[in-house]
């Protein structure tokens, strides 16, 4: 095989390109405890709402929200609302998996 064809067979097609982008911009999101323990926090219980998270992890209901608008912006938390009090809850199984795959490298060092 001569070096420009294997040069060309793997070059990173821009989908490619995206998608690992896109990759990396969720990590970002995975990459602030304070997002982990709110995600951590959802997947232990099911659904909480602001206050109650704001109580379990002994913080500002402001400080919480920030960081929900956040985790729902990138998909990994989905709103319920039920009256003026809204619920929060782990948007699929992906993030669930996400997060204990995380927990059980981390155990497994």
């Amino acid at each position: 095989m001569y070096m420009a064809e294997f040069s060309e067979q793997t070059k990173q097609s821009e989908e490619d390109i995206e998608r690992l982008y896109d990759l990396s911009e969720l990590f970002k999101v995975f990459g602030d405890s304070t997002r982990i323990r709110i995600l951590y926090e959802l997947l232990r219980c099911g659904e909480l709402c602001v206050l109650h998270l704001a109580q379990r992890l002994d913080m500002g209901q402001s400080a919480i929200s920030h960081q929900l608008r956040i985790l729902r912006a990138a998909g990994l938390v989905r709103p319920r609302r039920e009256g003026k009090t809204v619920y929060y809850a782990l948007d699929d199984d992906h993030v669930r998996s996400i997060i204990e795959t995380g927990m059980s490298h981390i155990a497994h060092g």
